[in-house]
């Protein structure tokens, strides 16, 4: 029931022609991707939508060079629960996030949660200098236009119709939960972490238990 109501909502909100950073409002953010156009974006309504773990797509393997030239990507964060947040220097809600999401990444990193974002447009000159005003700790690939790598392996799974968008991926790298816009604070993106962070205790514990009753079976 949860993921056909996602399906129908995700179907919904890409119809929407809807208002914010954007030069062209009609078109399919999607597509642009796919396409790879240098085209604008639009600020979503900030709704959440998750995908039970059953339901979730394959893996999404990325990779880029951050704002300091250092090479990141899923191979960075596979194992570990992960944030990605689309965004551009200029675009206002990106703005009017950024310290919900500095201060998620202060409390959930020490948990091993990894933090990345891609940053849609500016060169590294503009993403460090927004970094070092908003105190974004976290690094961000630059994934402007030329290349968008990161966003077509996304768009390949989810489509990712705004920006700010931000993704919460669960241990194996898919993606368990999105949010359309800029975030309603920083406590709805812990719900949103520990949610994906319960799973992985989850399975944890019922490995434990297998393990144990393997044990036992093998005792007797």
């Amino acid at each position: 029931m949860r993921g056909a109501k996602f399906a129908v909502t995700v179907a919904a909100v890409a119809a929407l022609a809807l208002t914010g950073c954007s030069t062209n409002e009609a078109d399919s953010l999607s597509q642009q991707w796919q396409d790879g156009g240098d085209k604008g974006y639009v600020a979503g309504d900030g709704s959440s939508y998750s995908l039970p773990a059953s339901e979730r797509g394959e893996p999404v393997e990325f990779a880029g060079e951050t704002e300091h030239g250092e090479s990141f990507g899923s191979t960075d964060t596979i194992g570990n629960v992960t944030v990605v947040n689309f965004w551009y220097a200029g675009c206002a809600p990106c703005r009017a996030e950024a310290p919900d999401l500095e201060e998620a990444y202060d409390e959930f990193s020490p948990e091993g949660v990894q933090f990345v974002g891609v940053n849609t447009r500016d060169q590294a000159a503009q993403a460090i200098q927004f970094a070092e005003q908003f105190g974004i700790e976290y690094p961000s690939i630059l994934d402007n236009p030329g290349g968008r790598s990161v966003q077509r392996a996304f768009a390949g799974q989810i489509p990712l119709n705004a920006v700010p968008t931000t993704l919460v991926l669960d241990t194996e790298g898919r993606v368990a939960h999105r949010v359309v816009g800029q975030i309603a604070g920083a406590s709805q993106l812990r719900t949103l972490i520990s949610e994906t962070l319960a799973e992985t205790d989850s399975d944890a514990a019922t490995t434990g238990a297998e393990t144990s009753d393997a044990a036992a079976s093998d005792a007797s």
